[in-house]
């Protein structure tokens, strides 16, 4: 008998190869009551749901889809410590389930073997059972449960078809011993086993699992020898040494014995039990493929699929975030309304409501984003992008898996860090996400246009087909892109080092989407992003409004427009009780531009001889290199909960107030005019606009996307890493770009 978890509840693992309808069959199980969060210290996804097992609840762990228990990393080791009870964050599971896809079992038995060495009570789901026998494929499913000692229950998930078969059979073997299957490896190999046991015991350190006494002498890799797994000492190592030369002298070399043995065990299993009927014949799915993988016509049809997209992204996303800042508006008004003005109102406006709004103003992209990545995904098209995208993704020391997240990263960061979660690598996901803010995002659109409409010659060449300032914009985007090879290559050298992975990817056969499935898993990220992220972005962006309200007394020109403003507001007031006329509506419109007037002046002074406007002047030094002064320094500070935040600033520090108000000529006019205080020269040329564009090009002001980076890898370090190599890029490369473009206007 089992030994039930420390929760008290029954607790199911699901294993299985990536593409059998594993996330299917946890969806079918446990519906809508499910968590996802990632495993403290790593960035595997973690996914617990709820099912009634017997009447009672029962906690079933989705495992991330791999082709076998071989782990070469922190992340890969997450799925074997699980199923071994050696996390205090998961129970021990009184349960394995196991996820073959009828089609190709011998292939899937791979994993099967390592799972039965694990002496845990199994389920063997066949799965897809539908598609075996369209493809003339028959299975002695009797014959195929006795050879391998466990349940074998056939399934087709996404019907919910056996659903309740595998129920029964999950609570007939939790009440039953696991059987013990004679093991694959040959004679010669158990002997080793045995004697490293022995060694083990010998040693006095804590007891580990034979399962990974056996990892350890088959992981060439190195990687089980210096992950300080408790009571692997130098003994049990040297041990471990000796004994793979002992194999290798007999014939039995370490890691190839692992391959022939298991697939050799699993030819054996299979042998007179799946029999095929027919010739297999070219279906649509082959024929699809010959267009869809092809280099020019496979080429075409991916950027026309990617395009549609990121339009969708673009445009369906465009209402919903345009009625979330209008809901932002009438919050705003509404405060405004019925709080005094002050620091209240101007927290609960500036902090709180803007601060949300600014959250959740991407959360139509994310949601219109993992709809259709959702769809392509469950298609079957999304594993042949990657496939098609590899070639280019391998000369930057990535696989194709990493493509998508970085193109998803154009529309925004955020969920193109989100999306990353499929890259099974953990050095491929976490350079994925270091690279991935360096895409030009929607968010750069603004400060991009400002600066280029503003400054950047409007000249066009070929009959006005190539103009300047679109060339301009195109540069940016460029410029994001190759900072990204770049930094990925020098990553893959240094701190994330490592061979560019093979690409191996099993195609899944075409099919018609579930859209319940897509629904549940946008519905999820979107639940997610919301509840990882808001509470820390609203935070940050109250941070920042502090620091750019206080200190808010004590200034003489503030105090004195603040009378003005007082007294204009009663004169307004008391010309509102008048019955209305065409001369008191004049004087009305006067007093409200002048009220106006104040107010532009009242937020430019408070943000001068504020906290951010002092850290401004502060940096002006480190910033005058550039070709910025305070302002612009103070401007670029205030952008770091969003880099789109910097043309408000500039506005608001210029006497603009909200630039959104008034027309874009009144801050381009203003800004070519702006000049320095110390010198009658002025603040903006083509340098200092060039200067900017390429800082804002490069660097990380964006504490969303921070925020998500953390999440995503569960450390501060490696946003810590961004941010800071991002900066130092930014601050370099507009350095050069000022410096030389003074050089050449000045020579």
């Amino acid at each position: 008998m089992t030994t039930q978890s420390n929760s008290g509840l029954v607790t199911i693992a699901l294993v299985g190869n990536p593409n059998t309808g594993k996330s299917t069959l946890f969806n079918a199980l446990c519906g809508l009551r499910q968590r996802v969060g990632n495993y403290p210290g790593v960035t595997v996804e973690k996914k617990i749901g709820q099912m009634q097992l017997d009447g009672r609840p029962c906690s079933v762990v989705d495992l991330p889809g791999s082709y076998s228990l071989s782990p070469r990393s922190p992340d890969e080791m997450v799925a074997v410590d699980v199923l071994l009870g050696r996390r205090c964050d998961t129970d021990i599971p009184d349960a394995i389930v196991c996820i073959l896809d009828a089609t190709n079992i011998e292939r899937n038995l791979y994993l099967v073997s390592q799972v039965l060495e694990l002496r845990r009570p199994t389920v063997i789901v066949l799965n897809m059972m539908d598609v075996a026998r369209e493809r003339g494929i028959r299975i002695a499913v009797d014959e195929l449960q006795r050879r391998l000692g466990v349940p074998v229950v056939e399934m087709e998930a996404h019907r919910r078809l056996g659903l309740d078969r595998l129920k029964s059979a999950i609570a007939d073997v939790i009440r039953c011993e696991p059987v013990v299957l004679p093991s694959p490896f040959p004679e010669v190999f158990q002997e080793q086993i045995a004697e490293l046991e022995r060694l083990q015991s010998a040693s006095g350190e804590p007891r580990i699992p034979r399962y990974l006494i056996e990892r350890l002498l088959l992981d060439s890799s190195g990687y089980l020898a210096g992950a300080n797994l408790p009571g692997v000492d130098a003994s049990l190592l040297d041990g471990v040494a000796l004994s793979r030369l002992r194999l290798a002298e007999c014939g039995c070399p370490v890691p190839g014995i692992e391959t022939s043995s298991r697939y050799r065990w699993a030819g054996a299993m299979t042998q007179g039990i799946v029999t095929r009927t027919g010739t297999p014949s070219r279906g649509w799915t082959d024929h699809i493929d010959r267009v869809v993988t092809h280099r020019v016509w496979g080429t075409l049809v991916f950027v026309f699929a990617m395009a549609l997209l990121f339009q969708s992204v673009f445009y369906i996303a465009k209402p919903a975030s345009a009625g979330i800042e209008w809901l932002n508006g009438v919050a705003a008004e509404w405060v405004a309304s019925h709080v005094a003005a002050g620091p209240l109102q101007s927290l609960l406006i500036h902090g709180v409501i803007e601060g949300a709004a600014g959250m959740l103003v991407f959360l139509p992209q994310i949601m219109i984003l993992f709809f259709f990545i959702g769809i392509l995904e469950d298609c079957g098209y999304m594993a042949r992008a990657a496939y098609l995208m590899d070639r280019v993704m391998s000369t930057i020391g990535l696989s194709g898996k990493s493509f998508i997240p970085l193109l998803s990263s154009f529309a925004c960061a955020i969920p193109g860090i989100m999306a990353a979660r499929v890259i099974e690598s953990r050095r491929d996901r976490l350079i994925t996400i270091l690279i991935a803010p360096l895409m030009s995002c929607s968010a750069r659109l603004p400060v991009y246009t400002l600066l280029i409409a503003a400054f950047v010659p409007d000249r066009h060449w070929l009959g006005g087909v190539v103009g300047l300032q679109g060339l301009t914009v195109f540069s940016m985007y460029a410029l994001g892109l190759i900072a990204a090879a770049c930094v990925a290559l020098v990553l893959r050298k240094t701190i994330l080092r490592g061979d560019t992975p093979p690409f191996i990817m099993e195609l899944p056969k075409y099919k018609v989407p579930g859209i319940s499935l897509v629904l549940h898993r946008m519905a999820e990220r979107a639940w997610d992003f919301v509840t990882r992220a808001g509470t820390l972005i609203l935070a940050v962006t109250v941070v920042v409004w502090a620091a750019a309200y206080f200190p808010h007394s004590g200034n003489p020109t503030l105090d004195r427009l603040e009378a003005e403003h007082a007294v204009l507001e009663k004169q307004a007031s008391e010309l509102r009780a008048l019955p209305a006329t065409a001369e008191s509506r004049r004087e009305l419109q006067l007093l409200s531009e002048r009220i106006r007037a104040i107010e532009v002046r009242q937020q430019g002074e408070q943000l001068r001889n504020s906290f951010l406007g002092y850290l401004g002047r502060v940096i002006e030094p480190a910033v005058k290199p550039l070709g910025w002064d305070w302002r612009i320094g103070c401007a670029v500070l205030a952008s770091f909960p969003a880099r789109e935040v910097v043309i408000g600033t500039l506005g608001v520090i210029y006497n603009l107030g909200d630039p959104s108000d008034d027309r874009p000529e009144n801050l381009y006019s203003t800004l070519r005019a702006a000049r320095w205080e110390d010198a009658d020269r002025p603040v903006f040329t083509l340098p200092v606009a060039f200067s900017l564009l390429v800082f804002f090009a490069l660097c990380a002001q964006c504490a969303s996307t921070l925020v998500i980076m953390w999440r995503e890898t569960g450390s501060w370090r490696w946003p810590a890493l961004a941010f800071t190599y991002m900066t130092a890029m930014a601050y370099l490369a507009a350095l050069v770009v000022y410096q030389a473009g003074s050089w050449l206007a000045s020579s």
